[in-house]
Formats: C-alpha cells, structure tokens, sequence
C-alpha cells in the first residue's frame, strides 16, 4: 500500500510539474509584450474600423495590446513595404487589402513581394463594391450605358486614386460596356462623394459602407452590387451579372498578414484568434450593420489562397483592359 501510494505520489508530482512548466511556457511565450498592426491607410477609414474591432478581441483574448499603426501613402505600399521588412516574430502584423493585390500585377519595383513576402493569419471582413450614381444620371445600369452612349465623354466616374481597385474595376467595366466615360481621381471617398451628391460627378463604384448613409438618404442611387448575390441590406439592388455585365466583381476585403518565416505556430494562434474575435458575442452583428460582410472563418491556409486568388483575378483584369497608370 505504502509503495502504490509513494507511485502515486510521483506520478501527482510529475503532473504538477508538468502544469507548472505549461504555466510558465504560456506566462513567457508568445505574446509577451505589445504587437503591432500595420494599416497601410489613414485613419478613421472602413479599414479601421473592422481592425480595431478585431484587435480589441485579440487584445481581451491573450492579454496583450495590439495597437493600431497607420501609414499611409502610394495607395498602401509604404505600409506594405514596412509589413514585408519587419522581423517575422509575430510582433508587427499588416493588414492585407485588394489594393495591394492590384498593386502586385500594376506597379513595377513595389517595396514587397505579394506572393511571397508574408504569411497570410487570416481573413477579417469584406465589403462589395455598389456602383452608384446621382439619382439625376440613371436609374439603372441599362440606362447609364445607354446615356454613356448617347453622350461619348460627357459623364465621369470618380476613383481615389490612378491605380486604384476603384479606377481598374471602372476600366473594366467601361471596356465591356464599350463606351467613353472619363475618369476623375479624387484623393479620398468623402470628396468624390460629396461632388456625386453635387452633380459633379455622375458614377463611381465604392464599397457599401461608405455610400450606404447616401442610398439610404435617397442622395445617390445603387443601380448594382459588384458581388456574386444580392445584398441583404439592399435586396433590391440587382449584381452586375443580373445588369448585364458577368465577371465584374470587386470589394473592399481585410485580412491580417505577418512577415514570411514567422514561426508556424504563431501563425496559427493567431489564425485562430482572428476567426475566435469574429465569433465574439455582437461582433458579426455590429460590422454586417455598418455594411461588411464578417469573414465566415478558415484557416490562414484557406485565407492564403485566397490571397492568391485576388492576385490572378486582376492581373488577369489588368491584362484583358490593357490598363496602364495615367
């Protein structure tokens, strides 16, 4: 008895020393300070928005800050370049866009490699894009062409940038529609809304956030959503497949990335926390509210792909248009 309960005694020691080390593997692991998110924008912008509600999670979950740092500039390549150049420790993230997807197949000596410059953790949110116009111009897609037509360089569509997902997706479409509308770069969505509530500008194709409070107002008019279906805040707002313009699908989309060679099991974590802060009570509720589309889970596998999926479409858009940067 005395030698089963001396066994006994080692064998509750060993797992008390086992659970000490998890312990103090889990107090002086990953992570142990602050990690840092670049966002590759301004702030105050939809990206924020959804990487500041998925940081405070991640901040609740495992006890550290994940402080936001924006940095804008070259239509998301500064903060990009400095993503791809960080240690790969886990302790400086980026956030992943399709502008910088666009980027990859538009701009030469870009400060990262797409493809294989980060380890994709995974995806936050999207957001289609609605092609939108003053209610005075059209009241749907069939009749701006039409206008378009009739008018050969009368009307002009608003971008926030050459180069932009906004100014590609337009070329797009002008080129299957086959007509002549002229493009007008601002340098922010504001403005060029503002000037399209003023008869400015006659169309632009921008993600559902921002231009939800305008349709809903009755100042601008969704003739179409660039996505796969219809959306439920706007069931009666036709795809551009339904307008008559198959294959023209573009959203805004977040996702996290590290730097490449971050360590696999950190990548996972992480993975993991983002798909636990968009499953957090209110959480989908709140971004499907503001117009975003919660990313439905999936691994930073799954996320990578789809990463490379991005890349192909518009290169592929890019090659068909002939786009060039003005």
């Amino acid at each position: 008895m005395k030698s089963v309960l001396h066994r006994m005694g080692h064998a509750l020691g060993a797992i008390a020393l086992v659970a000490g080390a998890t312990s103090a593997l889990a107090q002086g692991g990953y992570p142990n300070r602050p990690v840092r998110i670049i966002v590759p924008w301004p702030a105050g912008g939809g990206v924020d928005t959804v990487t500041r509600t998925v940081a405070e999670k991640m901040t609740a979950s495992l006890g550290q800050q994940f402080v936001i740092d924006n940095r804008p500039g070259a239509t998301g390549n500064i903060g990009a370049g400095m993503g791809a150049k960080a240690a790969p420790d886990g302790y400086t993230l980026l956030v992943a866009s399709a502008p910088m997807a666009i980027n990859a197949s538009l701009q030469k000596n870009l400060p990262f490699d797409f493809g294989k410059d980060f380890a994709p953790l995974g995806l936050m949110a999207s957001s289609p894009y609605m092609l939108v116009v003053n209610p005075s111009v059209a009241g749907s897609v069939k009749d701006l062409v039409a206008r378009a037509k009739a008018e050969p360089g009368k009307l002009s569509y608003a971008s926030v940038g050459p180069g932009t997902q906004q100014n590609v997706v337009s070329e797009v479409f002008k080129e299957m529609a086959r007509v002549d509308i002229v493009h007008a770069p601002y340098k922010g969505g504001p403005q060029a809304l503002t000037d399209m509530v003023g008869g400015h500008i006659h169309m632009m194709f921008h993600g559902v956030p921002a231009v939800m409070p305008f349709v809903k107002g009755g100042q601008l008019k969704g003739i179409a959503v660039a996505s796969k279906q219809r959306l439920p805040l706007f069931p009666d707002i036709p795809t551009m497949a339904e307008a008559g313009y198959p294959g023209i699908e573009a959203s805004e989309w977040y996702g996290l990335v590290a730097p490449a060679g971050t360590p696999k099991d950190i990548v996972a974590l992480l993975g993991k926390e983002i798909e636990k802060a968009l499953n957090a009570p209110g959480v989908r509720q709140q971004l499907a509210s503001k117009g975003y589309e919660p990313a439905a889970g999936g691994s930073p596998d799954q996320f990578a792909t789809f990463m490379a999926a991005e890349q192909k479409k518009w290169a592929l858009a890019i090659k068909q248009t002939g786009f060039r940067l003005e």
